[in-house]
């Protein structure tokens, strides 16, 4: 079975059992949307968490049954890529109930998918409940429900929360018991049997996670009052499961990109293709969410992911640039069911492309700079790596395991923090959304300005700013409008942005009473409640206030003139929320 297959079965097996399909939401979680009071989390990393606030009680606009494809990234077991079953980025298949049905329906459904549909050999499947402790029973309801079905009881394991509870993820929070299923890849081989003991025989396909308790504060387990199924099945796994394949990359969402590896590698292994092909497409798809290479977060796993992949084509011996045809190649396997991998191809291929240009320089220095230091990696060795040859420490280390040399990642970190406050006491401390303290930060954040009031000028005066992110590489802005941006709108604001940078335009600032500042027309960012006396940057071409293009309370920095901004591009525009609209940008100055 194919993938498309796979994923058009499953979303209409649910359905037809009055499941509603939602897509799947971006790899970047809105702000707004945390697991825990406590944790903020980078990424996407399965199913549930999109619908938090709905496990939390908040009705969910498609009711109370709802069934996607979600895609996910985890780089928790970045290490573990080359083997048989890990990814970065996945595909999680999963249906809820929001308060709705329970474990009868969910395990009844979840086992008839699997051997009804999928025609897996119901021999084969084994699965697991929990088996209870002084916080909460054994799960005997799950247990009887799958000797109802036929499973039969050699077949039924039982486990502690290490393996059968999911949750809370903070420290208090919604948890419960799950059953997980899994299949017996060498159903001839004798012995004890363990699902858990021998993941080259047994593989886990799907979990049915029961959230029925609310964890408090004191340790103690209270039952919730909105009972929540969340399921999850790895479209990979099953896939590979389907084909009788002994590793996810021998299936339809991996084959074509491992050929064009193996096709353009003059040393070929498997570890390496495994590596570049897994890092690829979870870069490709991070960038499709608007997540630029940088030293930071989501910026700072992108380039990580991006040069992992580029060192192994080292190692294989991929010659000339390859990250455009390898885009393309994902682009293609991919598009039919994620329609904005095609929209954005080239603004994905333009992101890879400029990251791997810029390794790519370094790469071949450093791994001579590398190869010169006899023993073991000292700090100061590793941060000038770092810094001159912008290798991320990881890759340090991976480099030094190989040799069977230590790194002293402790002592980098020292380093690190030391260079980063030096940095940071030489920037100036500014608010409006930068992530960096540089003179090209600056200047992107003076074309926040700039294109904050060519959409106002384009789409209305209802625009507001509601949020904006810097970095070195881009800007991103969120603003308030109602519906997708057309072509011809985003081309006629960027239009606008750039005539106003070939103006020259001076950026000046004035300090006033926020009253007087009203009356001028400023505008600020939308709900932020602002200081009796506030400082108003304008851009015009004249000192007149009056007459300025553009009017903001904003704390800085920005550029003088408008015209060292070089040129504007917008690089994408998408949703952020009910009637929030995302752009990213950047320029050439």
């Amino acid at each position: 079975m194919k993938s498309g297959e796979l994923r058009q079965k499953f979303l209409k097996f649910f359905e037809d059992r009055g499941h509603k399909i939602i897509p799947s939401a971006s790899l970047v979680p809105p702000e707004s949307v945390e697991l825990a009071p406590t944790q903020r989390v980078l990424f996407t990393t399965a199913g549930m968490h999109p619908l938090v606030p709905y496990l939390l009680g908040h009705p969910h606009p498609e009711g109370k049954r709802l069934v996607n494809v979600q895609r996910c990234l985890r780089t928790d077991d970045i290490d573990d890529v080359g083997d048989a079953v890990h990814n970065t980025f996945f595909e999680m298949l999963g249906n809820w109930s929001l308060g709705d049905y329970w474990k009868k329906e969910a395990i009844s459904w979840s086992y008839q998918f699997l051997v009804d549909v999928l025609k897996l050999d119901p021999k084969r499947i084994y699965v697991s409940v929990f088996v209870g402790d002084a916080d909460a029973p054994f799960d005997e309801e799950s247990y009887e429900i799958w000797k109802k079905l036929g499973m039969p009881q050699d077949h039924i394991f039982r486990y502690g929360k290490n393996q059968n509870w999911w949750g809370p993820v903070g420290p208090v929070g919604p948890c419960g018991p799950d059953t997980e299923m899994f299949y017996d890849l060498s159903p001839q081989k004798s012995g004890k049997i363990d699902p858990t003991a021998d993941p080259n025989r047994f593989v886990e396909i799907w979990n049915d996670v029961f959230m029925q308790y609310d964890k408090q504060a004191d340790g103690t387990f209270k039952s919730l009052k909105q009972k929540n199924v969340d399921t999850g099945m790895g479209l990979e796994r099953i896939l590979a499961v389907l084909a009788l394949a002994p590793t996810v990359y021998e299936t339809d969402v991996f084959l074509p990109l491992m050929k064009l590896i193996e096709d353009k590698a003059a040393n070929f292994n498997i570890k390496s293709a495994r590596i570049i092909a897994d890092h690829l497409r979870a870069s490709v798809f991070l960038a499709s969410d608007g997540v630029i290479p940088s030293n930071v977060e989501r910026g700072y796993v992108l380039r990580r992911l991006i040069r992992r992949a580029i060192r192994h084509a080292y190692l294989v011996q991929i010659e000339g640039d390859f990250l455009k045809d390898c885009t393309k190649t994902v682009v293609k396997i991919y598009g039919s069911f994620y329609p904005k991998l095609v929209e954005f191809e080239k603004s994905i291929i333009d992101t890879l492309t400029i990251e791997e240009k810029k390794f790519k320089k370094a790469l071949a220095f450093g791994i001579r700079q590398f190869e010169k230091i006899k023993g073991n990696i000292s700090a100061t060795n590793a941060f000038d790596l770092y810094q001159n040859y912008g290798f991320p420490i990881e890759l340090t280390v991976e480099l030094a395991k190989e040799r069977n040399k230590k790194v002293d990642v402790l002592g980098f970190e020292k380093e690190l923090k030391k260079h980063q406050e030096l940095s940071k006491k030489a920037g100036i401390k500014t608010k409006g959304g930068l992530a960096v303290q540089s003179d090209r930060a600056a200047k992107l954040h003076t074309a926040t300005h700039l294109l904050h009031q060519a959409l106002r000028d384009v789409l209305g005066k209802h625009v507001h700013q509601t949020g904006s992110h810097i970095t070195e590489e881009r800007l991103r802005f969120d603003f308030s409008h109602f519906e997708k941006l057309t072509d011809e709108q985003i081309r006629r604001a960027e239009n606008i942005v750039n005539e106003k940078i070939k103006e020259n335009l001076k950026v000046n600032k004035k300090t006033m009473p926020k009253e007087a500042a009203d009356e001028l027309g400023a505008i600020g960012l939308f709900a932020e409640k602002y200081k009796d006396l506030v400082n108003v940057y304008y851009i015009g071409s004249s000192n007149d206030i009056n007459n300025a293009y553009s009017k903001e309370f904003c704390g800085g920095p920005h550029a003088v003139l408008t015209g060292v901004l070089g040129s504007f591009k917008i690089i994408k525009e998408e949703s952020a929320g009910a009637n929030i609209r995302r752009i990213y940008a950047t320029i050439s100055g």
